[in-house]
């Protein structure tokens, strides 16, 4: 067999298309993993959006302790203990509810673990300068406990 013999058209078609099916089989590939590099990126995107939530919450922690504050400037209120023990009181308390809202609404439904645990601390530091830490040290305690073990419970569920 000549050269141009071997260059005919038909091993060419066949060489051509099987180049044009490994084409194809690499096509969805390829597309796949641009679409998943395109939703890791809108994953990082929405994971580092702005939380309205807490952005809510860290401005009414605000907004209380400077009007605990002021109240106590102008004496108008005598607190049992310091302000510093009722605005982490406050604090805590505004963490616990939007710890609930989380878990209510699933438009802001994120881990809340971390903000139980935060939240659980406040409480107990402000309500050991009203009832001593001899008791809410030890009741922080178990309260985190119990959070550990409910959220264990419950993981696949929230």
């Amino acid at each position: 067999m000549s050269d141009e013999e071997l260059r005919t058209d038909e091993p060419l078609e066949e060489e051509e298309s099987w180049r044009e099916m490994r084409r194809r089989e690499r096509r969805p590939e390829e597309k796949e993993e641009k679409e998943e590099k395109e939703e890791e990126k809108t994953e990082k995107e929405e994971k580092w959006t702005r939380d309205p939530l807490s952005g809510v919450t860290w401005a009414l922690i605000l907004i209380v302790a400077g009007a605990i504050l002021l109240v106590e400037s102008l004496g108008i209120l005598l607190w049992y203990g310091s302000a510093w023990n009722v605005i982490l009181v406050a604090a805590g308390l505004i963490l616990l509810l939007q710890a609930a809202l989380r878990l209510v609404v699933p438009a802001y439904r994120r881990p809340v673990l971390g903000t139980l645990v935060f939240a659980f601390i406040l409480l107990s530091i402000g309500l050991g300068g009203f009832l001593g830490r001899g008791v809410t040290w030890p009741l922080f305690l178990i309260i985190a406990g119990l959070a550990i073990i409910i959220s264990g419970l419950l993981k696949g569920r929230l």
